[in-house]
């Protein structure tokens, strides 16, 4: 018998909305929503360009990607593959980014330059998958693959458990004694099934409503 693939669900407003009324159910989400509102759907563009601001984003704040995302697009020309591949590593380095980054970012235009690495493919595919070919490129680890899932990709299920924003949210939402772990938070995140990425909003979105608090580094 022939497996059927089921299209992953992809988060609209429409989506949005539905998922948000589904988790009200939990109470802690549910004190999060009636305080502050349902989230924003927090949307990026898919492909390349956003791909690389992600990069460029890791284990700093949304400004400071922001801006080194600013000054590569401007020393290329523009922020397609092809563009950035033909830049030197000296030359993206420039721009402000570390040597591993810069390393990362040309790997990755070139590959996509080339057809090797094809993010419309990748948006194709099912979650598990599509997370799995993104890892597979040097440079992207699963918080990269989980925030571009839920950012670019709109996939409503994706729970980018290593990120310290959402650890801290739960950590104050559930009212554990500590700060959950990646680890601990994966397993945490079951309850909010098949809707994780919008578990995942409403908590940033308690999380950046917290006074004296910094943006979340997304």
């Amino acid at each position: 018998m022939r497996s059927i693939t089921v299209a992953p669900v992809r988060l609209t407003r429409e989506t949005l909305r539905e998922a948000v009324d589904a988790l009200s159910r939990d109470a802690a989400l549910r004190r999060i929503t009636e305080r502050h509102g349902p989230p924003p759907l927090w949307a990026r563009r898919p492909g390349f360009a956003t791909l690389v601001q992600i990069v460029l984003e890791q284990q700093v704040s949304l400004a400071s990607g922001r801006a080194a995302f600013e000054r590569l697009e401007r020393a290329a020309g523009g922020a397609t593959a092809e563009r950035i591949a033909a830049l030197t590593p000296a030359r993206i380095r420039a721009a402000g980014i570390t040597r591993q980054k810069a390393d990362y970012i040309l790997e990755l235009a070139r590959a996509t330059a080339d057809g090797r690495f094809d993010p419309a493919h990748v948006a194709r595919l099912p979650d598990d998958e599509a997370r799995a070919a993104l890892i597979a490129r040097r440079g992207i680890g699963p918080w990269t693959a989980d925030v571009y899932l839920l950012m670019a990709l709109r996939r409503a299920d994706a729970w980018p458990a290593g990120d310290l924003a959402l650890q801290i949210a739960a950590k104050e939402a559930l009212r554990l004694r500590a700060v959950p772990d990646a680890s601990t938070l994966e397993r945490l995140g079951e309850r909010w099934k098949p809707w994780r990425a919008v578990a995942a909003r409403i908590l940033w979105q308690h999380y950046l409503n917290t006074p004296r608090r910094r943006a979340r580094p997304l």
